[in-house]
C-alpha cells in the first residue's frame, strides 16, 4: 500500500514543547513487536529471564556509561517489555559551556533510540549464534510510552509498580493472555445483557 498521510499518520504522545534533554526523572515502558515473549516468562508469579531477557537488562545498566547525564533507577524486564525510569541530572556545565542557554542534557529520544539500537543488535547475534527465538521484522515496537515524574510520592509510586510488575502479570495489560482474556469476559457479559 501506497503512504497516504490521511491514512498513515501516527499521533505524537509526547508532550507538546516539553524538552526531553532537561534534568528530570522519566518512566518508559518498551514493547517488543507484536508483544512477543521473547524476553523470559512468568510462572507463579515468578519471573524467569532467558538469555535476551539478561542481556537486554545488562543494556540498561549501560546506559549511564554512553550518557554520563542519565542515572538508572528502578527497571525489570517482561517476557515482552520493559518498564523503568531514568534521571536526566543534565549536561556538567564545567565540562560542556557551550551547552548554557541550550540542551542540559542527552534527550529521552536519543537515549531510546541508543538502548534499542544496542539491543536489537546483540540479539541478531543471539538469534544467529546461539539460536534465540527469532523476532518478527523489529525487535522493538517503533513507539514508546513515558511519563515526566514529577513529585517524589508519584516516583515512589512508579518504582513499587515496577518491583511489583511480575508478581501481577496476570493482570498486566501488556500480557496478551490477559488482553484476550478480557476481551472475552466483556463479549460473555454483553451476551448476559442481550
Amino acid at each position: 500500500m501506497k503512504y497516504d498521510p490521511e491514512i498513515h499518520h501516527r499521533r505524537s504522545i509526547r508532550l507538546q514543547g516539553y524538552d526531553y534533554s532537561r534534568a528530570g526523572t522519566y518512566y518508559l515502558t518498551i514493547c517488543t513487536q507484536n508483544r512477543e515473549y521473547l524476553l523470559g516468562e512468568i510462572v507463579n508469579g515468578v519471573l524467569r529471564l532467558n538469555d535476551a531477557g539478561e542481556m537486554v537488562s545488562r543494556w540498561y545498566g549501560e546506559l549511564e556509561n554512553k550518557f554520563p547525564d542519565i542515572q538508572c533507577d528502578a527497571f525489570v524486564c517482561m517476557p515482552n517489555h520493559v518498564h523503568f525510569i531514568v534521571v536526566n541530572v543534565g549536561a556538567d556545565l564545567c565540562v560542556r559551556p557551550e551547552m548554557v542557554g541550550e540542551h542540559t542534557g542527552s534527550p529521552l529520544q536519543r537515549v531510546v533510540q541508543w538502548f534499542k539500537t544496542m539491543t536489537t543488535n546483540e540479539y541478531i547475534r543471539g538469534v544467529k549464534q546461539n539460536n534465540w527465538s527469532p523476532f518478527p521484522g523489529k525487535l522493538w515496537q517503533r513507539n514508546y510510552y513515558e511519563h515526566i515524574i514529577r513529585y517524589e510520592n508519584e516516583l515512589n509510586r512508579i518504582r513499587q509498580y515496577i518491583i511489583d510488575n511480575p508478581a501481577r502479570w496476570g493482570t498486566d495489560r501488556e500480557n496478551p493472555n490477559t488482553v484476550q482474556l478480557a476481551a472475552t469476559i466483556k463479549r460473555n457479559f454483553e451476551e448476559l445483557e442481550v
